[in-house]
């Protein structure tokens, strides 16, 4: 597996696990434009619709607090498992092998990258106003075209910024699972604070 593929399969596999919809319309629109690197399985019009139709509708479930949520629970399995799909059919002309790992590669990526974005709108929706929730989806749209645009037009560097990601999201990750913690430790000491009667209360009448 040469250099160029492995970078436009780690860019379409991160790009996936944010939103895999926009990975699939984003890379079927760049083949139909000429860049031979994508398959022609992606470029078919119906795939293209499908995808982009899906896109539409995530772009604004995922900007509803709470209900990306839930939207991200419920692709926990869809975002992977296409990125293996996409992963396979970007290796087509590799050797089995290669496929193989193109495909769990991608899956890998994929699960790394809907982690970090679980996890993060898991914390943002902690705000009880919207703008910040907008504000983060927009980013990862940005992310998302950007990444495919470089994993078809310079894959190599679209490897180096996946890597960059993948390092920042891990960072991220871990930092919001121990401010979450913190945050239930705290909560609970509170809990106990209030249940437990003051020392005064135990004492009898002067």
């Amino acid at each position: 597996m040469d250099a160029a593929l492995i970078g436009l399969v780690a860019g379409s596999g991160w790009a996936s696990g944010v939103n895999i919809y926009a990975a699939v319309a984003l890379l079927g629109i760049l083949g139909r434009s000429g860049f031979d690197a994508v398959p022609d399985a992606l470029m078919r019009t119906d795939v293209i619709v499908i995808a982009a139709g899906m896109f539409a509708l995530e772009f604004v479930a995922d900007k509803i607090p709470l209900f990306d949520s839930l939207w991200d629970t419920v692709h926990t399995i869809i975002r992977p498992l296409g990125a293996v799909a996409v992963g396979a059919l970007l290796a087509g002309d590799a050797e089995t092998w290669q496929q193989a790992m193109a495909a769990i590669g991608s899956g890998g990526l994929a699960t790394a990258s809907h982690l970090t974005k679980a996890t993060t709108r898991l914390a943002v929706n902690t705000s009880p106003e919207p703008a910040s929730n907008i504000g983060i989806s927009l980013l990862e749209d940005g992310l998302v075209a950007g990444v495919i645009w470089l994993a078809v037009t310079a894959p190599l560097l679209a490897l180096g910024l996946v890597v960059l990601l993948l390092i920042g999201g891990t960072v991220l990750t871990v930092a919001l699972i121990g401010v979450a913690r913190r945050s239930l430790r705290a909560r609970r000491q509170r809990r106990a604070a209030r249940r437990t009667p003051a020392p005064d209360a135990f004492r009898g009448p002067r």
